[in-house]
């Protein structure tokens, strides 16, 4: 079966024609960057107004990549949430005007759910149940994953813990921004961090009142904050690279400590690791180490499959039309589409700590 996978989300532009949901054969991606790096921050409007003017050509793009034609597709895929609302309807409207015209099925994909399917191109062969960690700009949530059919088929998700306020790579944009680092954040303080070190601020890990398996990234920023009004060297090497360091050994231990208290109470065979945040590369050493510590799989995709990208939409496209899940032509954007939901009961009974 071959795919097109559409994907604007956020504020990358993105078109892939993959066969099969396990081959790539083109995965074209615009990166927004630029437009928004004077605001600090991806600007909505801004932000479709990019899409409508890259769908097209980008879309071209990846057929002409792949040297296959729309002829030979056998059904479109696009991200119908979450995200930002002018950006999902560009995206979206454009794969139902293909699925509308040409008379191929459409499916609807979960951002989300995209990130976890993103693994599975290096990792087909991933053993379930597991944990999957999504971990990007907009979102921090651990899922519970298992397979009706032993692979990516036909998976189904129970959320175990989400962030209650800000999500981790959000953290890390806010942070650069107070350093007076360029955006995005999160790759200049990866960068930045090697040479620092991370033993200079020691910031404490948030714990949950309630005791769940939720993340908090707020405090921490609210602690760089602090510090950084105390003290405008901060702003400067090579103190500026030890709070890099500090900060994020601190963001990556919160992600690992969390993770691991869900795989000792739920015991999975596996964990996956993605979004876009997932290409940090003290976040991967972490959980490298520590799952193989515990004797614990871990699978995360290559750094170009953790962004925003239609390959893995794509992915979770095929698996969904291969079971009959098409959309019609009246589906809408959602931009606060959930995945899954946690179960109260199951929660209090299983994932109580």
């Amino acid at each position: 079966m071959l795919v097109l996978g559409i994907e604007t989300s956020c504020d990358e532009t993105a078109a892939a024609i993959v066969r099969d949901g396990k081959e790539i054969l083109s995965n074209v991606i615009y990166s927004q960057v630029k437009t928004h790096t004077p605001y600090g921050g991806v600007v909505p409007e801004l932000a479709s107004r990019e899409h409508l003017l890259k769908i097209r050509p980008i879309v071209d793009q990846a057929f002409t990549d792949a040297g296959v034609t729309l002829d030979e597709v056998d059904g479109i895929a696009a991200t119908s949430g979450p995200g930002l609302i002018g950006s999902l309807l560009v995206g979206l409207t454009y794969a139902k005007g293909l699925s509308f015209s040409t008379h191929k099925p459409l499916a609807a994909v979960n951002h989300i759910e995209g990130h976890i399917y993103s693994v599975s191109f290096d990792h087909p062969n991933v053993e379930f149940p597991a944990l999957a960690l999504v971990v990007s700009g907009g979102h921090t949530n651990l899922f519970w994953v298992e397979s009706e059919s032993g692979d990516f088929r036909h998976l189904k998700y129970k959320l175990v813990g989400k962030t209650r306020d800000d999500a981790a790579g959000e953290a890390y944009d806010k942070v650069a921004k107070l350093l007076g680092l360029p955006y995005p954040g999160g790759p200049v303080i990866d960068r930045l961090a090697k040479t620092g070190n991370p033993d200079v601020f020691p910031f404490s890990i948030a714990k949950i009142s309630d005791r769940s398996l939720d993340f908090s990234f707020s405090g921490i920023k609210t602690a760089v904050l602090r510090l950084v009004k105390e003290n405008d060297k901060l702003k400067e090497d090579p103190l500026r690279l030890d709070l890099c360091a500090s900060f994020q050994e601190a963001i990556v231990n919160m992600l690992w400590s969390t993770t691991l208290k869900a795989a000792e109470l739920l015991r999975p065979r596996s964990i996956m690791l993605s979004g876009g945040v997932a290409a940090n590369s003290r976040l991967r050493e972490v959980f490298t180490e520590r799952s193989s510590e515990e004797a614990l799989k871990l699978y995360y995709p290559k750094p170009v499959l953790t962004t925003d990208n239609a390959a893995m939409i794509a992915a979770a496209g095929t698996a969904k039309l291969m079971r009959g899940e098409t959309a019609g032509i009246d589906v809408n954007a959602d931009p606060n589409m959930r995945l899954a939901v946690s179960d109260r009961n199951l929660s209090n009974r299983r994932w109580r700590i």
